[in-house]
């Protein structure tokens, strides 16, 4: 159990420090007057990039979660023990600020840096496009669901041996290609909470509840409907 925690600690921090690090450093960077940045398609890849290289790198030991509302949706998809949740999500929790905190110190070594939103995520105002709310909450249900449901669907037995990687990491970088523009996309409540706190806005910090609501619900939701999807009829 030691080993699994450690390598979900581990794992999480390398999807902020990757994920949230290529929106921060990297998305609009400039080399003189040149526009070098990676922008909205570099950042969805970069998120899927790091879920994609861990899950081959830690899946065999943890599982590779690195996201609570994973664990929660493969707890009730009958994949995961409820006895290993709750340490799951708190180790991902610890990773995320780890990486969060280990970004903040590499970006704050140029002069001038201000963390501003430091790639949190947000509704109404702090919406990267000023979606509501209700378009936000929707959205994170349902991209959280489709997450699931690869993940699910991907590592089940009947599926492709050894592909499952390539699968999911596709899929979080479609769901960032979809999504960055109204919520900056989370579908992962410790990547939110680690973003947050060294957001320069407090007000970020203040939303984070919705982003851990949101992924939670569409985890729930498809854990349960691929458990009926899923099983094999007698």
């Amino acid at each position: 159990m030691t080993k699994k925690l450690v390598a979900e600690l581990i794992g999480t921090f390398w999807l902020v420090l990757g994920g949230c690090g290529s929106a921060v450093l990297a998305a609009n960077f400039l080399s003189g007057d040149a526009q070098m940045g990676i922008t909205h398609l570099g950042v969805s890849f970069a998120f899927g990039l790091t879920v994609l290289t861990m899950a081959f790198a830690i899946g065999h030991i943890s599982g590779c979660h690195l996201n609570p509302a994973v664990s929660v949706g493969l707890w009730l998809g009958g994949r995961f023990s409820s006895s290993q949740l709750l340490p799951y999500i708190l180790v991902q929790v610890v990773g995320g600020i780890l990486g969060a905190g280990v970004l903040y110190m590499v970006a704050s070594g140029k002069a001038g840096f201000e963390a501003g939103g430091f790639a949190s995520n947000g509704y109404g105002e702090l919406s990267p496009g000023g979606y509501s709310m209700g378009a936000v909450l929707l959205t994170e249900v349902v991209m959280t669901f489709m997450f699931l449901i690869i993940i699910l669907g991907a590592t089940d037995d009947r599926a492709p041996i050894g592909l499952a990687p390539i699968a999911i990491g596709l899929g979080l970088t479609l769901i960032h290609l979809i999504s960055i523009p109204v919520s900056n996309t989370s579908v992962n409540p410790a990547r939110s909470l680690a973003a947050a706190i060294f957001a320069t806005d407090s007000a970020y910090l203040g939303q984070v509840w919705m982003f851990w609501l949101a992924p939670i619900v569409g985890a729930a939701l498809a854990g349960v409907a691929y458990k009926w999807l899923g099983q094999e009829d007698g």
